[in-house]
């Protein structure tokens, strides 16, 4: 009997135990186990916003969202984008008793559509009333002068005042930061800006010659080009005897006088360069003083730095159509506007030069003192009867020539430049065989202009080598 008892017993408690188990198990079918770890559930994209932004409220994973939990020094990239966005700095440039001041922000750029305020010295203060960025004052006193920039909500102003030297007189140096006043033809009414009319046409006669002189000797017949030419195919042009190009690299607005470059420009510089064509530049100037030509001529460099220029910078001072803000300047400011750009250009390395027509040469700049500088001469005629010195001539305004559309200015060199190559056999020329380079001014030509002749070779005056950029080779492919 106490046998019997004792397997009955053993046989319940088995039994129990057995359910027991059972439901222990069956309660803990969905974790996956005991003692497994499971993975951690996907945060939704709301409770990563919530934990970027506020309390995780009963969301313990939230903290697994927000990528600084680990590592308290990482800033989200939205948060640091939005904080450094709003420093500000000042960029001043100081030419002749006056100071540009261009507040830019973090990556160096204008910030423009805010009244910024400076003020000089703790005491006159100056607003940007167009909100463009740049606050221009004139007629100061030369001297050290300390700049602020007021509060303005949402920007963080430069911890201490920027120091700069207001100058006495203009020095002929390019402005380094020049491309913050850079603008192109899409920010600007160009029909408005870009006026520029021709004084050669008006006192062309029937004489003139629009085919290509290329048999002229001692002379190099190329062309001048901008945005009017549109597009052109330089290997076609290479092809039919262009021997250099002059390239418009720009000009200053006739109505608000910004600095613009010519939306070609850069085609074809690299167009001209890549097969092998001789370049050189020119602007159209609508400055009205020796500070604004001093800009313009920065301007240039800057955009010309990565080409090597065989030909001058030449600056183009002719009227705009007669409403241009540079028309009505008379002569003497005309001349010194000419040599500061010309000044300006050739303190930076390269050689300068003044365009115009025989007219205007004549009447509406002081050539005697322009005279150590380059002469274009635009004279529309067989044989120019401009009786000073030139270096270069455009005979045409209705040239043609294959890879170019509709008329092209066509021009006659007769710059002096490096000597080429001598063939295989040829024997060396002596000193006086060698080719001279020849203005043209009839006194110094032998008369030849004023008995009917073109410059010819032999000429008083020999023009030597243009000066090569340094410091930059020469972008060929």
């Amino acid at each position: 009997m106490g046998s019997s008892l004792k397997r009955v017993t053993l046989f319940i408690v088995t039994v129990a135990v057995a359910v027991i188990l059972g439901t222990v198990i069956y309660l803990n079918r969905d974790s996956g186990g005991k003692g497994k770890v499971t993975d951690a559930p996907m945060v939704s994209d709301e409770a990563k916003e919530t934990a970027a932004t506020g309390p995780v409220g009963e969301d313990t994973r939230a903290f697994l969202a927000d990528e600084t939990f680990f590592d308290a020094d990482k800033k989200p990239y939205s948060a640091l984008e939005k904080l450094s966005g709003k420093n500000l700095s000042l960029l001043m440039t100081s030419v002749q008793k006056d100071l540009r001041i261009q507040i830019v922000d973090n990556m160096g750029k204008l910030v423009s559509g805010e009244p910024f305020t400076v003020v000089l010295n703790g005491e006159q203060e100056y607003t940007d009333e167009d909100t463009d960025g740049v606050i221009y004052i004139e007629h100061l006193r030369a001297g050290r002068y300390e700049v602020t920039l007021k509060e303005l909500e949402g920007y963080r102003m430069p911890e201490t005042a920027a120091v700069i030297q207001v100058k006495q007189s203009v020095e002929y140096a390019a402005i380094d930061d020049i491309s913050l006043l850079i603008f192109t033809e899409d920010e600007v009414d160009a029909v408005l800006e870009d006026t520029g009319e021709r004084g050669a046409e008006e006192d062309a006669d029937k004489s003139q010659i629009t085919g290509m002189q290329t048999d002229r000797t001692g002379a190099r017949v190329g062309i001048d080009v901008s945005k009017w030419n549109k597009e052109i195919d330089w290997d076609r042009v290479k092809s039919a005897g262009v021997e250099f190009a002059i390239i418009r690299v720009g000009y200053r607005g006739a109505s608000t006088g910004k600095l613009i470059e010519d939306p070609y420009f850069k085609e074809n510089m690299e167009g001209a360069v890549r097969v092998g064509i001789p370049v050189g530049v020119y602007f159209f100037t609508q400055a009205v003083d020796p500070v604004e030509a001093v800009e313009e001529a920065s301007m240039v460099i800057s955009l010309c730095k990565k080409y090597r220029l065989t030909y001058p910078v030449f600056i183009d001072s002719e009227g705009a159509g007669g409403s241009g803000r540079a028309d009505g300047l008379d002569t003497e400011t005309r001349t010194q506007v000419c040599e500061a750009f010309c000044a300006t250009v050739e303190s930076a390395g390269y050689r300068s030069g003044i365009y115009g027509a025989r007219n205007w040469l004549n009447a509406r700049l002081d050539m005697d003192r322009l005279e150590d500088y380059t002469v274009w001469l635009a004279e529309y005629r067989d044989v120019p009867v401009y009786q000073g010195y030139y270096h270069m001539w455009q005979y045409t305004s209705g040239g043609s020539v294959d890879g170019i559309e509709g008329r092209v200015d066509l021009n006659l060199s007769y710059l002096e430049l490096s000597a080429p190559e001598k063939d295989a056999g040829e024997e060396e020329k002596k000193p006086d065989e060698e080719r001279q380079s020849s203005g043209g001014k009839g006194s110094a030509a032998g008369d030849t202009e004023a008995d009917g002749e073109a410059p010819q070779d032999g000429g008083q005056g020999e023009i030597l080598e243009p000066k090569v950029i340094g410091g930059v080779k020469n972008a060929d492919p």
